[in-house]
């Protein structure tokens, strides 16, 4: 699999908008205290979900797993962290932007189908 910088990069910011969709969730949907606590615990966890399952030596990555996993599991990960976002802005209230998120993470997976066959093939 060879490396896309552009397409790294959109990947990157998709992440950053799902995790900032998982806070605006906890943010629209709960009151306070718990809105304080969810707008951070939120995105810690899609985050740290993230960055632990890792598929060893993917090269869109640093090549090492804090937590080996099978690229179909890594693929699990990567599609609730993203499309969990986009339910997070649905189930926020903000459909508009949902589906706005569904279109372009929709075009990302049909641009990245190298990776996608890259990780079930791990």
């Amino acid at each position: 699999m060879s490396l896309n910088p552009v397409m790294l990069g959109v990947r990157f910011v998709l992440e950053l908008c799902a995790l900032a969709s998982f806070a605006a969730y906890g943010w629209r949907e709960f009151s306070s205290p718990w809105k304080w606590v969810l707008v951070v615990l939120l995105p810690v966890i899609a985050g740290a979900a993230w960055g632990t399952f890792a598929v060893p030596d993917d090269p869109s990555r640093n090549g090492k797993a804090t937590v080996p996993v099978a690229g179909w599991v890594r693929f699990g990960v990567e599609f609730l962290v993203l499309w969990g976002g986009a339910a997070a802005l649905w189930a926020g209230g903000l459909g508009k932007l949902a589906l706005v998120s569904a279109a372009v993470l929709l075009v990302y997976y049909v641009l990245a189908w190298d990776r996608v066959v890259w990780l079930f093939s791990r």
